[in-house]
């Protein structure tokens, strides 16, 4: 291979990614002040500059070499598909006229992609694989052209050579690329993005000279799509992998090539990456597996490509067993393996730093490991695989003294918890037959507004969290706004949400959430075995961020004896108590809680899962018996936990929908169960939905227009639905021929009689004047609906707010 850089061999330390929204989260605030109008485009490009070079500064400090390019350059603006998609010119026929003449999208035009402007929805977003990151889906067609656009890439290589700093670019490689993506809407029936590999290639490869020419000495392309099952055959993707990897290594004047495989294990397909002529493959050895004996031989010999050992666990927060995993580091160097040590994944799925929780418990902060103790664990292990175990000593008898004291830490096992989810059996897990359930339901009148109609109205829960809301909770955080006065706070809030909906015409109401920082946080702060950190972001998608909570011990809801205390229904009763339209009791599902959660990695998931729901469970009977008679449970990470490969998928599905089941199935037959599922792609698990049981589903469908429901209609779903009519996820107000259009669409595929019309998700994030004008038009198209199929309610229709049998 010739190249136009320097041979730089690969590092003995490294990671794949690094959290990339910042410490204080500066780049979400860049953003947001440029697509606000605040900031211009130059001071958007230098804070984000600036972030990378404090990262990269930040990381040599850690250890990390400065220039034999350990530093991955994997800095999106917005998401790293798309940042892929721009730098492949891959723009869709719908967004065709962003494009300049050489076919090149610039930074503007790439957040039309990401957010949709007036006239357009912006690209799909779903869940990238079984992580709570959402990426923007490529739609790609067989006309879709593609053109190198490496500016943005090359600009990022050379203001770090400036500084100091060799790094290693970083794309979605091009088979992931395409298996990602989905056909575009001018597509034929059948056709599949990854036939599009050949034409995609030689833009790859001049990607490459172009990275070579500008100093970069490897580039890092990532394939986490081969360590999951696809629809496509096995012997395709292994022909998908044979074609594309020699043909990007017989690239004259090319960096070297790591390829990564997070997520999972690539199996079968290890083999032609590693034959490719890669000079490096990166292997997750989390949530995958050491390759076995015939499969390091691929690492052997002169020419052999470096194992990249993903060692250090790149999802969750927990301390690595050092000396294990150095254990396992040297056996694979006795097998021959040229080994370097990495993180699982990018570390953008943690937040930057535990050192600055000083509000953790110090014995919990001691158990605790985030992106710097993480790149810190990376290196104490390259450093014991180079000069032996006396090198880091210190550091392996730390690590294994801070295991041994969570494994005998008060409240990380409660028997009393234990002895009652082992008590539980089949019988409390699940409610009558749906037709028993139903007619329950017909059998409550609906106080003075009569049944509700067909094609009910409701949102999914959250209303806007205004920047008043946000500082009285900072302000009764900090100690500066009593008690009494903050509740007198939220119960105007609450009140002026309820009129809202009122005078908009919803016909099934909420509180709005104001009590709520976030829909898992404000749980694990009523819980006992949580904890909530203060600087713990982490990127869920664009500029938004999550502070994922800890969940460290045996769950149960705090207050005295085993049930403890409802802590919901003081807010939602109040809503209640000021309409005579049902309001719905909110509350989120076990199996979101757990995935939106750092979760303790001692016992099995389903066990923590069981514990969570029973907690649930007695918060599903407060509200009940507080006469709420709608109780949303909402479980949108259903999809995202979903195991990559299919032979692992039953028995997740089985012990997820049992832990929804036993949330919600302690109530009676007449109070109506709704659920919400958002961004996934939710036809694998069309089953699973189904054996939820709940008698209201609502879902996201407004980006995929709908497609979801073809498969629950071959399913024979026949339970209340509310595909989503509104993309919250985007700035842009829907119009309300758009919404009749979507209900139409809805309407080829369910009943009058069980469809409910209903936004994609919580409005949380979105501002009162776009959620006003969208509602309107939201209610005005379900109306009109109504108007044409003129059918009367029917079955899970019928509720009455605070009604006994």
């Amino acid at each position: 291979m010739s190249t136009t850089t320097p041979a730089v061999p690969f590092p003995a330390a490294t990671i794949t990614g690094y959290p990339r929204i910042g410490r204080r989260r500066e780049l979400k605030q860049a953003l947001e002040a440029y697509w606000a109008g605040r900031s211009t485009r130059e001071e958007l490009e230098a804070a984000a500059g600036e972030l990378q070079l404090a990262t990269y500064r930040r990381l040599v400090e850690l250890g990390l070499g400065a220039q034999d390019a350990s530093l991955p350059a994997a800095f999106p603006l917005y998401d790293q598909v798309l940042d892929t998609t721009v730098a492949l010119g891959a723009v869709p026929s719908r967004f065709a006229d962003l494009a300049g003449a050489d076919g090149r999208l610039d930074l503007d035009g790439s957040f039309v992609l990401a957010r949709g402007d007036a006239g357009r929805a912006p690209l799909e977003l779903t869940k990238w694989f079984d992580t709570n990151y959402h990426y923007l889906v490529p739609e790609i067609g067989p006309g879709t052209p593609f053109t190198a656009s490496a500016g943005r890439l090359v600009a990022d290589v050379r203001r770090a050579a400036e500084n100091g700093f060799t790094v290693r670019p970083v794309l979605v490689g091009p088979v992931s690329f395409l298996l990602l993506a989905k056909a575009d809407d001018d597509a034929p029936a059948g056709f599949d993005p990854l036939q599009r590999l050949a034409d995609l290639l030689p833009v790859y490869a001049q990607l490459l000279g172009e990275l070579a020419a500008a100093g970069a000495p490897w580039v890092q392309l990532e394939e986490p799509a081969l360590v999951a099952d696809q629809d496509v055959p096995a012997a395709r993707l292994a022909a998908a992998v044979q074609e594309a990897y020699p043909a990007l290594t017989a690239v004259p004047g090319r960096p070297r090539l790591l390829v990564t495989t997070s997520y999972g294990s690539p199996g079968a397909l290890l083999r032609p990456l590693a034959r490719s002529g890669v000079e490096a493959v990166h292997l997750d050895l989390v949530k995958g597996a050491a390759p076995a004996p015939a499969e390091l031989a691929l690492f052997a010999g002169e020419g052999a490509p470096v194992l990249v050992a993903g060692a250090v666990d790149g999802r969750n927060v927990w301390r690595a067993d050092l000396a294990g995993r150095l254990g396992e580091l040297e056996d694979l160097a006795r097998a021959g393996a040229r080994v370097a040590v990495a993180s699982s994944t990018s570390l953008f799925h943690v937040p930057h730093d535990v050192a600055e929780e000083t509000r953790l418990h110090p014995l919990l902060r001691s158990w605790l490991a985030f992106a710097d103790q993480k790149v810190g664990e990376i290196v104490t292990l390259a450093r014991g695989l180079a000069a032996g175990r006396g090198a880091v000593a210190d550091r392996l008898a730390e690590a294994a003294a801070a295991r041994r004291s969570r494994e005998d830490a008060p409240g990380v096992r409660d028997a009393a918890v234990r002895e009652r989810a082992a008590s539980l059996t089949s019988a409390e897990i699940g409610r009558a037959p749906a037709a028993v359930r139903r007619a329950a339901q017909e059998g409550r009148s609906f106080t003075a507004s009569g049944p509700l109609p067909p094609l009910p109205t409701t949102t999914i829960g959250s209303f806007p969290q205004t920047a008043e809301v946000r500082a009285a909770r900072a302000r009764h955080r900090a100690g500066a706004l009593p008690d009494a006065e903050y509740e007198g706070f939220l119960r105007e809030e609450i009140e002026r949400v309820v009129r809202l909906q009122e005078e908009l015409g919803l016909d099934v109401l909420v509180h709005g959430e104001p009590e709520r920082n976030d829909m898992v946080q404000y749980f694990a702060e009523h819980l006992d075995g949580f904890a909530t950190t203060v600087h713990g972001w982490v990127q869920s998608y664009g500029s938004r961020c999550t502070r994922p909570s800890i969940l460290w011990g045996d769950v149960s809801r705090e207050g005295p004896g085993l049930r403890g205390e409802a802590f919901t229904v003081p807010w939602i009763g109040h809503a209640q108590s000021l309409t005579d339209r049902p309001v719905k009791g909110m509350l989120t599902g076990p199996v979101t809680i757990l995935a939106w959660s750092f979760v303790r990695d001692d016992q099995p998931l389903e066990q923590t899962a069981r514990q969570v729901a029973l907690a649930l469970r007695d918060e599903v009977a407060d509200l009940e018996a507080a006469g709420i008679g709608i109780i949303q449970v909402d479980e949108p990470a259903l999809r995202e936990l979903l195991p990559l490969r299919r032979a692992d998928q039953q028995a997740y599905l089985g012990w997820s929908v049992d832990a929804f089941r036993l949330a919600t199935s302690g109530v009676r037959d007449e109070t109506q169960i709704h659920t919400h599922l958002c961004y996934s792609e939710f036809g694998e698990v069309v089953g699973a939905i189904d054996g939820l049981d709940a008698d209201v589903t609502s879902i996201e469908a407004a980006r995929s227009r709908m497609e979801v429901l073809t498969d629950l209609e071959a399913a024979g779903f026949s339970r209340g639905i509310g595909p989503g009519v509104w993309d919250i996820h985007s700035p842009r107000v829907p119009g309300q021929e758009e919404i009749e259009q979507l209900l139409e669409r809805a309407l080829e595929h369910v009943p009058a009689r069980t469809l409910w019309v209903n936004p994609d998700c919580g409005l949380k994030t979105r501002g009162y004047e776009e959620t006003k004008a969208s509602l309107e038009h939201l209610v005005a198209a379900a109306r009109t609906a109504r108007e044409r199929v003129a059918q009367p309610a029917g079955p899970a229709l019928i509720v009455q707010h605070g009604s006994r049998p």
